[in-house]
């Protein structure tokens, strides 16, 4: 490896440290801002719904920790890697990201404050990173019982959105076009909590019903989870979720699910992130969920 990759490349490894230390979970990322870390499915035959249950690292931002050692442990298995992603919709922030793109054809910050005037928000002070294309990203702390999804122009032509299951690439990373850097006095903050009315735009209203009612399907689905034996825990709750989310009662079932999901076996955070999973894969599928 050249000095100059291995300095970047220790480089990453510190700021991502640093962000850990902050409580953000954290993975590393290549100059593609694509996750450093192959899979280890890679050539394996039939559908693969691993999300790091099997005990190794390569799932993308499923793999995304604050622990120091695990945080080691990644980079050193990519030492290629030259900058990290910071996972959203996880402890403690709950982050939001808002990725203010751009485009000859647009102007995604103006297009912010038009919406704020619209729905009477006020856009907080917060954390903010450059990217090397000239956009921005605002740092927003979402409530813990929301699932933001990811989109993509959805609020505007330009504005991206990473919730839950996407990542932000965090400032000092360095990729194929550039540096991501804090803007000039937002180092020192943390996010601010995303306003009300902005929230509101940015989780889309759930899905009516089906006549059977949320209470018996409910029950049913809590059952069919209840029923998993060991190696098909995360199978049976990430089908429950998806049906619940399906028939518009997915948060709503939510805390029943992974209460469910715990006493077969699998730790609250996992099946929150289980439950996150299912949420994104019944909403609208966005063009991308990394930053850009």
């Amino acid at each position: 490896m050249a000095a100059t990759d291995r300095h970047s490349a220790t480089l990453a490894l510190a700021h991502a440290l640093s962000a850990a230390e902050q409580g953000l979970p954290v993975i590393p990322l290549s100059r593609t801002k694509l996750p450093a870390l192959p899979s280890p499915h890679h050539g394996e035959t039939g559908p693969v719904g691993c999300r790091g249950a099997c005990g190794r690292t390569g799932h993308g931002v499923h793999d995304a920790t604050a622990d120091p050692a695990a945080v080691r442990a990644m980079f050193a298995a990519a030492p290629w890697a030259t900058g990290y992603g910071i996972a959203c919709g996880r402890t403690p922030h709950h982050l939001i990201g808002i990725d203010l793109d751009t485009k000859a054809e647009s102007d995604s910050s103006a297009a912010l404050r038009r919406l704020a005037l619209k729905h009477l928000f006020t856009i907080p002070e917060t954390v903010t990173v450059l990217t090397p294309s000239g956009g921005s990203h605002l740092w927003l702390s979402g409530p813990p019982d929301r699932v933001v999804p990811n989109s993509a122009s959805r609020l505007a032509p330009g504005i991206d959105v990473r919730g839950a299951g996407g990542y932000l690439v965090g400032p000092g990373s360095l990729t194929a076009h550039g540096v991501y850097r804090f803007a000039p006095g937002t180092a020192h903050l943390t996010p601010a909590p995303c306003p009300r009315a902005l929230l509101r735009l940015l989780t889309p209203p759930a899905r009516p019903a089906h006549l059977t009612g949320p209470s018996t399907q409910g029950h049913g689905l809590v059952h069919f989870v209840l029923a998993a034996h060991e190696g098909q825990r995360n199978t049976r709750l990430f089908w429950a979720a998806c049906r619940a989310y399906e028939n518009g009662f997915g948060d709503q079932l939510a805390d029943r699910l992974t209460g469910a999901a715990v006493r077969t076996g699998l730790t609250e955070h996992e099946a929150r992130a289980t439950i996150a999973s299912a949420a994104r894969l019944t909403m609208p599928a966005p063009r991308s969920v990394r930053s850009s």
